[in-house]
């Protein structure tokens, strides 16, 4: 019987998509940053936002040499495109032109169906309730609020605040001694046959793989998975894991 159910976000409890292509995209986001006294052209921005990135990458890889999937905070490159022009950005200027920056990105965010019941049927058995997600926390957190969902979770692990990501076990690693959890009594439920599930299994965890249509390609892949949906009905989770 498992006690911890660790949960992927996007893609598995929550579906997304987003878009920050195309010159209208970054149009936008030089207005935010311009709003704020920090003046770039669509593709002045796009280019730099390009550049502070990789340059973030590299120095964290630098700090992790043993991480071999880093995880940068974009809050710094966010910070780094105001400083390059200038400006001196308060906490609360970086927390909105993120929040908007991500809003402006959306094209849609909704829980799947039967994520409440499910959430809520593990509740009520008494079980533990973790996320565990490759995201950034500048995006996530006032996401799992808007969603009605953040109260759920008894602990949350976002990759930004850690420097690293799943499949790294590090990252996973991390969550189980945080809460002290045990590996035998706890299973990974995910969207993804390599960050997920392969995640999983090198962090010794049992995992449910749930196939949707922004989970990455099976083809060419070797899905190893302690028990499996392959039509996204995340109803099926429940049948397959409150019982195991």
């Amino acid at each position: 019987m498992y006690l911890n159910y660790i949960f992927d976000l996007y893609g598995t409890l929550v579906d997304i998509r987003t878009d920050e292509s195309g010159d209208k995209f970054w149009g936008k986001i030089a207005d935010i940053y311009e709003s704020y006294g920090a003046t770039y052209t669509a593709r002045q921005l796009q280019s730099a936002y390009k550049k502070y990135t990789q340059l973030e990458s590299r120095t964290l890889q630098h700090k992790y040499p043993k991480c071999k999937h880093i995880e940068i905070n974009l809050e710094n490159v966010f910070y780094k495109l105001y400083t390059q022009k200038g400006v001196e950005p308060t906490k609360e200027i970086i927390e909105d032109t993120a929040i908007k920056f991500r809003k402006t990105s959306m094209l849609f965010l909704k829980l799947y169906d039967g994520v409440i019941d499910l959430l809520d049927s593990l509740k009520a058995s008494g079980k533990k309730i973790y996320l565990l997600s490759n995201a950034q926390r500048c995006f996530t957190y006032p996401e799992l609020v808007e969603l009605g969902i953040v109260d759920y979770f008894d602990g949350i692990l976002i990759s930004s605040d850690c420097g690293c990501k799943k499949p790294d076990t590090a990252f996973f690693d991390i969550l189980i001694e945080r809460y002290n959890l045990d590996r035998s009594k706890s299973v990974m439920i995910g969207n993804d046959c390599i960050t997920d599930m392969q995640g999983a299994k090198g962090a010794g965890l049992d995992s449910l793989y749930i196939h949707q249509q922004i989970s990455t390609p099976l083809k060419g892949h070797t899905l190893e998975c302690t028990y499996k949906v392959m039509d996204g009905d995340v109803t099926k989770i429940k049948k397959h894991l409150i019982k195991a």
